[in-house]
């Protein structure tokens, strides 16, 4: 590529990282129907201090948030918004997000007994009220139509949140916002970094900053360094902290892509990763040691270096190289991310409510985690065709 294919081309990585993200979060999170897989690529209970490939995959996709930024910021200013009408999409976003993210991980905590429905019944309405009201509906279609949608999935959502019993028999719990589930942790990072650089995002030492703050408040969270208490934006600070990470990596490229100079941009890139990597594995024993559940400082450092070395590798391949032919088999999840993401909770309770079942040499040892690849192709599958008949979530 040459610089000046630097400066003008789209960054296509982007898009295979996130892409190629998506799906192996989509076989990581499919283990829990296995047996035997092996433990270093499962999540680490929270006492233990190791890093499983399970725990690398949900700092990439905060990383990648953080790296599509900047892009989307200048894309919008380039089509004339101003801040006002951008902070109104970044707060619909996130407050869809977050919406998402807690029916989601009270679906993990529900009392099937008191239920008025089948528990899965209410993850399959869960699942179409999601898609009925944050479906990318066309232009074209009546607006009539679309409010009619919209309103019927909001009231199955209202309707959920009525009947949702939680907790157990003796201490009956209703909705809670637990840890935000996955979604709702996306969406207060991207909040917070998304607010940083609508108006501070013009300089990178500013972003910097940011991020330093941003990492001493993640060391706060195990022990004081600076003597006043722990402040917390809503979630742990290494969520902040990995997605201001990818934030200033797309910020970079946005300045060397205006200069011409995309050899300074993957030196900075690899300098970083490869720092990232040093000074997370160095402060292991100090802060808490390795471990995603916890939030460690440790773990977002060695998390963020290994995000920094993915996506310098999958540049050279895909953006320099051009060797790309390989990501059709799933690139449609790096741009129908949310769809992708959402497969599962219909796929996974129409399993349970029809007792469908494999043979148990298909869920165990390494046979189990082809069957855990094969069916992150099938989502795959079905994020395309769903596509094909224009049905895709947009937040």
């Amino acid at each position: 590529m040459t610089q000046s294919n630097f400066n003008s081309k789209r960054i296509e990585s982007i898009d295979v990282f996130r892409a190629l993200t998506m799906f192996l979060m989509i076989f990581v999170n499919d283990f829990w129907t296995l047996t035997n897989v092996p433990e270093g690529l499962q999540h680490m209970d929270a006492q233990v201090d190791a890093i499983g490939f399970s725990d690398i995959i949900f700092p990439a996709f905060l990383f990648i948030v953080g790296l599509s930024i900047p892009f989307a910021i200048k894309a919008r200013r380039n089509k004339g918004d101003s801040n006002g009408p951008i902070l109104v999409h970044v707060f619909k976003r996130t407050l869809a997000l977050i919406i998402m993210g807690l029916f989601m991980v009270n679906f993990e905590s529900i009392n099937a007994d008191l239920l008025l429905i089948n528990k899965y019944a209410w993850e399959l309405i869960m699942g179409l009220a999601i898609f009925l009201i944050w479906t990318l509906y066309k232009p074209a279609k009546k607006n009539q139509k679309k409010t009619i949608l919209q309103l019927t999935g909001l009231a199955l959502l209202i309707f959920l949140a009525v009947i949702y019993k939680g907790g157990s028999n003796d201490n009956v719990l209703w909705m809670q916002t637990h840890w935000w589930g996955i979604l709702g942790l996306i969406g207060w990072a991207y909040l917070l970094n998304t607010l940083i650089y609508l108006f501070f995002g013009r300089s990178l030492v500013i972003l910097w900053i940011v991020f330093i703050v941003f990492h001493v408040l993640n060391i706060e969270e195990f022990a004081s360094v600076t003597g006043i208490p722990n402040l917390k934006f809503v979630i742990s600070a290494s969520m902040h902290v990995a997605v201001c990470a990818g934030m200033i990596v797309g910020s970079v490229m946005l300045h060397f892509k205006a200069l011409e100079k995309e050899k300074l941009f993957l030196l900075f890139v690899l300098v970083l990763g490869i720092v990232s990597l040093v000074y997370g594995f160095a402060l292991r024993p100090y802060w808490g040691g390795f471990s995603k559940v916890r939030g460690t400082p440790s773990w977002a450092s060695v998390c963020i270096g290994i995000s920094c070395l993915s996506f310098l590798v999958l540049y050279v391949i895909v953006d320099k190289l051009k060797f790309k032919t390989w990501t059709n088999l799933f690139k449609i999840a790096g741009t129908n991310t949310l769809t992708c993401y959402l497969i599962p909770y219909f796929i996974y309770p129409l399993v349970m409510i029809f007792a469908l079942s494999l043979p148990d040499i298909l869920l165990d040892g390494y046979i189990g985690l082809l069957k855990s690849l094969v069916f992150s192709f099938i989502v795959i599958g079905i994020t395309a065709l769903l596509n094909n008949i224009n049905i895709k979530l947009k937040v």
